[in-house]
């Protein structure tokens, strides 16, 4: 479809670089049978994330830009080994997907909503992170269901020692590394906001706007083309949408011209305005300034 224009804040945002379907389906696949705790490290790192997205340089490497962000020092840190930390999993969660890169690049420089471009970032580090993923659906989202808002680290703790006893991890993992990774994992999920608290931590009640919601559809529609499963998907559990709430929300984006959504009985038509994200990206903004 024909491709919206934006001025302002988007300047030099469209780059017309394609990645196959196929292509960014392997991409999302070939790391989610192996958990790993390396990313849990540098936790949300949603103000770093932001900085360096800003500061992207298409016109050169992943390698050059990280480089002139080391001698820059562009985030500010006094450790080495805590930018190096940063950029491993910057790398990790938003550089994987050439599309998605440069449509996050034109959400930060045209200024999304913070509340949009977290849950955002947060769904992208999901993907990324089986570990974050999994136990989002599979302890945290149970949980909500049976309304249930407390969670402990030791319950992170004993969930990861049953993935260990699988052999799902990367190794046998120590008691040291799974204290750690609990830990860890708890911290990360508190800086995207989908727990709340200091030493108690509790689940947050369940928010997505609806900017951020046709984002996420239009990304999941792409490996999903089928209207209904995508209104059913398990990813909306990362968000703790069931599947009424989902539907809510693609009323509400249909409502603003986001997309076209017309559901009648078991069938479901969705109809995006573009054919990339990145030019998705640009209805999204359009509607939103």
């Amino acid at each position: 479809m024909a491709e919206t224009e934006i001025s302002g804040g988007l300047e030099g945002c469209r780059n017309q670089i394609d990645v196959s379907l196929f292509e960014r389906m392997q991409m999302k696949t070939s790391n989610m049978q192996i958990y790993s705790s390396k990313i849990l490290k540098s936790g949300g790192i949603l103000s770093e994330t932001k900085i360096l997205l800003a500061n992207w340089d298409n016109s050169v490497s992943i390698q050059d830009n990280f480089n002139r962000f080391r001698q820059t020092n562009i985030l500010g840190k006094s450790s080495r080994s805590r930018v190096e930390d940063i950029l491993m999993v910057f790398r990790q969660r938003y550089l994987k997907e050439v599309q998605v890169t440069e449509a996050l690049i034109c959400l930060i420089r045209a200024k999304l909503s913070a509340d949009s471009l977290d849950q955002i970032l947060y769904f992208h580090a999901a993907r990324s992170d089986p570990l974050i993923h999994d136990f989002v659906i599979e302890a945290l989202w149970p949980r909500n269901q049976s309304g249930r808002e407390d969670i402990l680290v030791e319950d992170a703790e004993n969930w990861i020692r049953e993935k260990v006893s699988k052999g799902v991890t990367t190794s046998s993992w120590s008691e040291n590394t799974i204290v750690r990774s609990a830990r860890g994992l708890m911290s990360t999920l508190r800086d995207f906001g989908i727990l709340q608290g200091l030493s108690n931590k509790s689940l947050v009640p369940a928010y997505l706007p609806v900017e951020a919601f046709a984002y996420i559809a239009f990304y999941l529609s792409e490996l999903q083309p089928s209207g209904k499963r995508l209104l059913e998907s398990k990813e909306w559990q990362l968000f703790f949408l069931k599947t009424d709430a989902v539907e809510h929300l693609f009323m509400e984006a249909h409502q603003q011209h986001l997309l076209d959504y017309r559901a009648a009985g078991s069938v479901v038509n969705l109809v995006f305005p573009s054919e990339s994200i990145e030019e998705y990206v640009h209805v999204i903004l359009e509607r939103t300034h």
